[in-house]
Parts: C-alpha cells; sequence; structure tokens
C-alpha cells in the first residue's frame, strides 16, 4: 500500500470529485483512477461508487477514511522528525460566522505574524458542518456555539458562554410581547438553516405556538443586522456579534420574559496520534486568548 494511494482517496474524499483531487494534487484523472483501483484491489472492495451522478464513499470508504488519517499523520510526523520543533504546514480551521466576526481575527491574526510558515486556511460554515469537516479531516480544528457538548473522537475544549439576545431597530418595540401579540406579521431575520441558535430560537416558537411571523433567511449577520436597522423586524443573535451596534446606538436589546437555553462558544480537535506543532501551537494561542479575557472581565469586574 503506497502513500500516495491514501493522499489520493484523501483528497477525493475530502473534495467530493476526481476533477478538483486531480487539480489540487497535480496528477490526471487517470492517474487518479489507476490510485484508487489499486487501494481497492488491496483492501479488497469498493471505496467509492456513483448515486444519482454524484460520487460518494461507500461503507468500506468511510472505514476507511479514519485508518487513512492515522497512517498518514504518522508518516506527516515522520517525515517531520528532525524538525519537530519548527511550527510549519497547513492549517484549517472551520468555524460559525458568528465566531469568525467576534472572536477569532486577533488570535488568527497573532497566530499569522507568530507562525509565518503556516498557511492557515479559515471556512465557515454551519456548526453540524464544522463538526461533519473535523470528523471526515476536512479540517484540523473546528469552532461551534452549542448548548453544553460531550463529543466522542475529540478533544474538546469550552470556550464562553455565548449569550443569544433578541434585538431590533431603534424605532422597533421595546418588548418581545408586543412582536408576539402584533395583528401584522412581523419578520424575523435570520441566517440559514442548521445555525445552532437559529434553531434554539425556532424549538421554542414551537413549542409555545408561536408561528405568525415571517420568516426572512439572509446570508450574513452584517446583511441580518442591517435589515433590522431598517426597522423590518427582529432577529435572535450571539450577544458579541451585536455589542459593538447596541453601544453605538444602531441596534436596541429587545427585553423579554422568555429564558432561553445556555449556550457556549467551543473548539473542537480531532484525538490523533500525533497532532501538529501548527494544531498544538493553535489550541494555545486561542487557550491564551480565553484566559486573558476571563482575567480581563473579573479586573473589570472587581473596579
Amino acid at each position: 500500500m503506497e502513500i500516495r494511494h491514501l493522499i489520493t482517496f484523501q483528497s477525493i474524499a475530502e473534495i467530493g470529485s476526481y476533477t478538483g483531487a486531480a487539480a489540487k494534487l497535480g496528477y490526471t484523472q487517470s492517474t487518479l483512477t489507476a490510485h484508487i483501483q489499486s487501494l481497492e484491489q488491496e483492501i479488497g472492495g469498493e471505496i467509492f461508487t456513483y448515486s444519482n451522478r454524484k460520487l460518494q464513499l461507500t461503507p468500506l470508504g468511510r472505514d476507511l477514511i479514519p485508518l487513512a488519517e492515522d497512517l498518514l499523520s504518522a508518516h506527516e510526523q515522520i517525515k517531520t522528525m528532525r524538525s519537530s520543533r519548527e511550527v510549519s504546514g497547513i492549517l484549517k480551521v472551520a468555524a460559525p460566522e458568528s465566531l469568525t466576526i467576534s472572536r477569532l481575527g486577533p488570535i488568527i491574526r497573532e497566530f499569522s505574524l507568530k507562525y509565518p510558515h503556516v498557511k492557515l486556511v479559515l471556512t465557515n460554515g454551519t456548526c453540524g458542518q464544522n463538526q461533519s469537516d473535523l470528523m471526515s479531516g476536512r479540517v484540523d480544528a473546528a469552532f461551534m456555539v452549542y448548548p453544553e457538548i460531550k463529543p466522542e473522537k475529540c478533544i474538546h475544549y469550552p470556550l464562553y458562554q455565548e449569550e443569544v439576545v433578541l434585538v431590533s431597530g431603534n424605532n422597533g418595540p421595546d418588548h418581545f410581547d408586543e412582536y408576539k401579540n402584533s395583528q401584522a406579521s412581523p419578520f424575523y431575520i435570520t441566517n440559514e438553516e442548521g445555525c445552532s441558535y437559529r434553531s434554539m430560537f425556532e424549538r421554542y416558537l414551537i413549542k409555545h405556538s408561536i408561528q405568525h411571523f415571517q420568516t426572512m433567511e439572509l446570508w450574513s449577520i452584517e446583511a441580518i443586522k442591517k435589515m433590522v436597522m431598517s426597522g423590518l423586524g427582529f432577529c435572535a443573535l450571539p450577544y458579541i456579534t451585536v455589542k459593538e451596534d447596541i453601544e453605538n446606538g444602531k441596534l436596541k436589546l429587545l427585553t423579554h420574559s422568555e429564558e432561553f437555553e445556555p449556550f457556549y462558544s467551543h473548539m473542537l480537535i480531532k484525538k490523533k496520534k500525533w497532532l501538529s506543532p501548527a494544531v498544538e501551537a493553535f489550541t494555545d494561542l486561542v487557550l491564551k486568548s480565553v484566559n486573558g479575557l476571563d482575567k480581563e472581565h473579573l479586573n473589570k469586574n472587581k473596579k
């Protein structure tokens, strides 16, 4: 079994196509096909199949993913034994937009300045998608905003408690009850399905039979805030994403009698026999940032 065959398999699994993997690896599609055929002969079964013209992993292929990751991780460790103290390579991080715009900017900037030989690739997705990308090996670290979780096969770092708040424009009602009791159909402005705090709020609406809102789904938190500022409706977002706008008088908090379940930001690292120096360095920097903000918060409370 050749390492390059496993690299080909992992790339196709991550990208979802032979064409994309060929472009990434610099191979022809026929070479990739030969790699996969050789791998299938060695393990005794198909690892990819097509369903409705879409490439998919077979059950055997899904079972191969974690084994291939371990072998490639060990191979990478062996290659870097002499330079194990040097922080270099590629670091792939997935995060929801809410944490990207409110928490990660200073961390990523400091990491990039401190470790210029690391290429950091940041992707945004829903929390569920980020966790899926982590488990499939597409990323090295995943952030999410969820209630308390106990994930398996991951190193779990709880970060902050994230308050989810209701927000309206300055000319909107002061209390959420005014929206609930409105004879019109106010707009509930939100982001894509699968977002954890959207799902939490919508579960609350269904539980209490509050179903007369019109849902407007937008592509970004900034777009949501702009639409709420215009006076069209209200939104439910983590406080950290609207804090500056509220302090600047562009938005206002909606008072409400509802109690929402507590949410937290989390960082997950997939458990491996060997973590790259880049992953370890990034993890250390995130945790130092959390501890620094916690100390700052305590000092403010003492004054």
